[in-house]
């Protein structure tokens, strides 16, 4: 009896030397990259890639975020996929693939290591945008940050009913990543909404919190 794959969501952020994007703007971008996807008619019902990512969903949900400058990022362009832009990032991402079927273009990306900053503190997001908040005891790489914000757009999105996820794809998927005061912290974790606890591939502790998705419709 055969083993049933293993997918991943591969992302790749763009990450010039002379210009890299702000971190808190890369992690909103990889956020709504996710939720592109998930929203796209070609992830859905019959569409091209609807099959790849059900495969994808009923397993882990896992995600892998590489970075990319110049010619690597114009062969990842290249590649069936979305790109998505932000203030100062670019994310694109691709339809599931197995864990151990990387497009080469891809598949030699380096995966480790991505750290961005800030330029200045990251201003409160605004009313009614939902917040992506993250666990202020964590501490994670840029990249490995990514892939939780898109767990926690994922977990939202799974969690709104269909009015809700047509109001907020019309509206091009608004959302604030912001990091949770720590007083809050335990209160968000406790308060029903979707909280992502991380399989522990890399960097953190299995089963660490680390994002709850807070989203006006599902208080």
């Amino acid at each position: 009896m055969s083993e049933v794959p293993e997918y991943v969501l591969p992302l790749v952020v763009r990450i010039e030397r002379a210009a890299p994007p702000a971190r808190t703007d890369a992690l909103e971008t990889s956020a709504r990259a996710v939720l592109t996807l998930l929203g796209d008619e070609r992830a859905r019902g019959d569409g091209e890639w609807a099959e790849l990512v059900r495969g994808w969903e009923d397993a882990r949900i896992r995600k892998v975020v590489r970075r990319a400058r110049g010619a690597e990022w114009r062969r990842a362009e290249a590649l069936p996929g979305i790109t998505v832009t932000g203030k100062t990032a670019e994310v694109r991402v691709f339809p599931p693939v197995p864990l151990d079927g990387w497009p080469k273009d891809l598949a030699r990306l380096q995966v480790s290591g991505t750290e961005l900053d800030d330029p200045e503190p990251p201003r409160p997001a605004g009313p009614g945008t939902p917040v992506l908040w993250l666990n202020p005891e964590l501490t994670m790489s840029a990249g490995k940050t990514m892939a939780q914000t898109g767990h926690g757009a994922q977990l939202a999105w799974w969690a709104l009913p269909e009015e809700a996820r047509t109001t907020w794809r019309a509206a091009g998927y608004p959302l604030s990543v912001r990091t949770a005061p720590k007083t809050d912290w335990p209160r968000l974790t406790a308060s029903g909404l979707p909280v992502v606890r991380d399989a522990g591939f890399t960097e953190i502790a299995p089963g660490s919190c680390t994002v709850v998705a807070d989203h006006p419709a599902l208080r």
